[in-house]
């Protein structure tokens, strides 16, 4: 019970570091696996600063066996002189002292991500230790910290140094190493993910030209596959060669623009494809803005009326045509969108939007000059109206798509008749507690609208598999009777008119076999979500059923496993004389059943469906489910293990997302 007196005494100051260790996820966002990989980043976007401005063109990434990281690079070295006010090493402020850095003005770094002064030592205060060495002026310098309990007050004392800066000797190496054991009691998980690092290591490589990022995982059994080098002269052209990979480009060569405007710079790669869905990624100074902001704006503003007035320069839009819209002129780009601001001020705590509102007219500027003079250039009249022509056809099949829509609700169609004898609505008023369970076939749907609690939750059947959306323009998922029915049951609209406003449940839940059909209707389902309805993705809506796969029973007692392995537990604690049950599909589980092991929230497994890496998960949705057989094929090739199928995982950042259970 609370105190039922408040007066100073009950004030609680926290000192030093103790404030991360109490409240980790107000530093890292959560002590899950994404906090647990925060810490490395931090430490890796150091190192990345150097290199981005100039100090620096080497970066190296270890993970050792004890379950520690390190981050070396060649740059200028952390200061190991005095600090003028506080009397210790600048080593030491850095990494004991929250809010103290060398990002605050720009007389260190004309460019950075870290405003806060916190990384280095938010990632002191949540590791067991933490090592710094420096290489400067030809000595070698290192500074140990520990977190350990003190006996007197049984408190944990976070990053407090083990001993004075040390010099170890003379040294040619120049730059900083830190490494770093994070602490167990702090994260639920405590394994970096090889793939994981790699995969943003590699983008970091992509952005920063000609840098040279070497990652070991010392962990690996295999010594030739230990060590991985990321170095790419072409930069983000590279890179979006890298995500076209595996579709089929309009023009061979890639339109690059640079320049710079006042303070602010900005590079853009761009290439078209023959798909129909917009492959737009930004990053201001090094750092991935999924939610866009003004330097996404300035680039599009520029880029559609760059191209609308070329358009009607060639005659390819005569003057009683309107304009083309922005979304049908980036039907089908890639585009990779850097830009480099000196005060860069983001959004909320995730740094997912720029609001610099400087930013917009700058880019704007610099990318219609230099996009003026890609268009004037001869030799790219081909490739332009190549973007131009598919720009037009972009714009007759969105006026299709309306045309349907407009149809379908003249007809009541929309609203009504593909949901009559479908969807088993719920009874809830609250958008955000009701729930939608997308269920494979009319057996299924059965036994789940007979076991569902009809308060909160509403059934939807698919009869048969929905379309491929990869390939597909809008007017032809429109005209597909199971999206309509999904559409309709969601009821927040699709593509450039989805709203989550509008949005009728908190939750939508896909629930379908555990065989192969069922995977490919999941991989249909998300990619339809991911294409049409991204929003309800990001937002975190949507999520997979985990249905079991075996059903263990001795007597009364019975038991479910969702894999092999929890079957071989299962099977151990039961004992001799059980009885064993392999669910082939969901229509095999009687209402009962399917409340108590899949939709049950007290009990249920789900996958929340998130999007990690925007840009790889757009590759690989490509890879996966578009036209091209070979890089489908490579990919399967290398990934699957068919001799061991219970082993077989996707790498961390390609995974759907992370299970939840027991809600």
């Amino acid at each position: 019970m609370a105190s039922q007196t408040y007066n100073a005494g009950n004030i609680q100051v926290l000192e030093g570091l103790e404030a991360v260790r109490m409240r980790p996820g107000m530093y890292i966002g959560t002590t899950s696996s994404r906090g647990l990989h925060h810490l490395l980043w931090e430490i890796v976007d150091n190192a990345i600063d150097e290199a981005s401005n100039g100090f620096a063109d080497e970066v190296t990434v270890t993970l050792h066996k004890d379950g520690s990281a390190s981050v070396w690079d060649n740059g200028r070295g952390m200061p190991v002189d005095t600090h003028p006010t506080m009397g210790i090493p600048g080593v030491e402020v850095i990494f004991t002292v929250l809010h103290a850095g060398g990002k605050f003005n720009n007389e260190n770094y004309d460019y950075s991500g870290g405003l806060h002064g916190v990384g280095a030592s938010v990632v002191n205060a949540l590791s067991k230790w933490l090592t710094v060495d420096v290489f400067l002026n030809w000595t070698h310098y290192r500074m140990a910290f520990t977190s350990e309990m003190n006996p007197a007050t049984h408190k944990v004392e976070a990053g407090k140094p083990a001993g004075p800066l040390e010099i170890i000797g003379n040294t040619r190496k120049k730059g900083t190493l830190v490494r770093f054991l994070p602490d167990d009691e702090i994260f639920e998980d405590v394994k970096f993910h090889t793939e994981t690092v790699a995969r943003r290591l590699q983008e970091l490589a992509y952005l920063n030209k000609g840098v040279r990022i070497t990652f070991t995982d010392e962990r690996l059994p295999d010594p030739e596959s230990r060590t991985r080098v990321f170095c790419y002269d072409g930069g983000i052209t590279d890179y979006v060669r890298y995500l076209n990979a595996g579709k089929n480009a309009l023009q061979e060569d890639i339109i690059y623009l640079e320049g710079r405007r006042d303070s602010v710079i900005c590079r853009a790669a761009i290439q078209y494809t023959d798909g129909f869905s917009e492959s737009l990624f930004s990053y201001v100074n090094n750092i991935n803005t999924p939610e866009g902001g003004s330097h996404e704006t300035g680039f599009k503003a520029a880029f559609t009326k760059c191209f609308n007035d070329y358009a009607r320069k060639a005659g390819l839009l005569k003057e009683k045509d309107n304009n083309l819209a922005g979304e049908d002129f980036r039907e089908g780009l890639t585009c990779v969108l850097t830009t480099m601001v000196k005060n860069p001020q983001f959004e909320g705590q995730t740094k997912g939007r720029l609001g610099n509102s400087e930013v917009r007219p700058a880019v704007e500027a610099i990318v219609s000059q230099q996009l003026l003079d890609w268009l004037d250039n001869l030799k790219n009249q081909e490739a332009a109206t190549a973007i131009v022509t598919k720009a037009i056809r972009a714009a007759q099949a969105r006026e299709a798509a309306r045309k349907t829509r407009d149809n379908i609700r003249k007809a009541s169609q929309l609203e009504a008749a593909p949901l009559v004898g479908k969807l088993a609505s719920c009874t809830g008023r609250k958008w955000e507690d009701n729930e939608l369970f997308i269920v494979e076939g009319d057996s299924a749907g059965g036994s789940a609208k007979q076991g569902r609690d009809r308060r909160f939750q509403a059934i939807l059947p698919l009869r048969g598999k929905p379309l491929n959306v990869e390939k597909k323009h809008l007017d032809q998922v429109l005209a597909n009777e199971e999206f309509r029915s999904l559409i309709t049951a969601l009821g927040a609209g699709i593509d450039e008119s989805f709203s989550l406003d509008n949005l009728k449940y908190g939750k939508v839940i896909i629930l379908s076999d555990a065989d192969q059909d069922g995977a490919h209707i999941r991989a249909i389902l998300l990619t339809f979500f991911l294409r049409y309805m991204k929003d309800l993705i990001t937002n975190g809506h949507v999520y997979i059923g985990m249905p079991p796969l075996y059903k263990v029973q001795k007597g009364s007692n019975v038991i479910y496993a969702y894999d092999d392995r929890e079957l071989a537990k299962a099977t151990r604690a039961a004992g001799k004389g059980y009885t064993l049950q392999r669910y082939k599909g969901l229509g095999e589980m009687n209402p009962e059943q399917l409340w108590e092991t899949t939709m049950d929230p007290s009990q249920r497994k789900l996958m929340r469906v998130t999007i990690e890496d925007a840009a790889e998960v757009d590759r690989l949705t490509t890879v996966l489910m578009g036209d091209k057989v070979e890089p489908r094929r490579d990919y399967i090739s290398e990934h699957a293990d068919f001799n061991r199928p219970d082993d077989f995982e996707l790498p961390e950042h390609q995974q759907a997302g992370r299970r939840e259970g027991g809600e």
